[in-house]
């Protein structure tokens, strides 16, 4: 998304305060959801005593712990670096943008609950789809950074949930 395109969106979000504060709760309201899942199921899990935790733990995990290498590592800068547009979100991280880890987060939780609950992880994929949206919305992604969260979160959830 352009600076000048970034510039229309947080102005008309300044000029409606309603519209802004919708956005900062949608923002946080979808992250919580989205940890809470993940939460509840492995709490499921474990209460069941299910084989299946081990991967539900191990697979999210190594994601991240990847996903946030890879992205110290790249150390590209956020929209707002270098007197871009403020973002909406109250946000003061330098560099470590790509992938979005938020993102990348949420599409592999979104298979963890997929390989558990089918119907309820393509709802994940629609809350990851979200909170991807409202990354670049809110000026805290480029959106290269949401698409490589999307592609690194799912591409590796697809391995780890359905092809090991």
């Amino acid at each position: 998304m352009e600076q000048s395109a970034r510039r229309l969106l947080y102005d008309w979000f300044q000029a409606r305060p309603r519209a802004l504060t919708a956005l900062r709760l949608s923002n946080k309201v979808l992250t919580v959801l989205v940890y809470l899942v993940y939460i509840l199921l492995c709490l499921a899990l474990l209460w069941q005593r299910d084989i299946r935790l081990a991967r539900v733990l191990a697979v999210p995990a190594a994601v991240f712990l990847s996903g946030s290498w890879l992205r110290a590592w790249l150390n590209c800068s956020r929209p707002y670096e270098n007197g871009g547009v403020p973002p909406l979100f109250h946000k003061e991280t330098r560099g470590k943008s790509f992938p979005s880890r938020h993102v990348f987060s949420s599409a592999v939780i979104s298979f963890a609950v997929g390989y558990i609950l089918p119907a309820a992880g393509w709802a994940m994929a629609l809350v990851t789809l979200a909170v991807a949206a409202l990354r670049v919305v809110g000026g805290v992604h480029w959106p290269r950074d949401v698409l490589a969260g999307l592609a690194y979160g799912w591409g590796l959830g697809l391995i780890g949930f359905c092809l090991l």
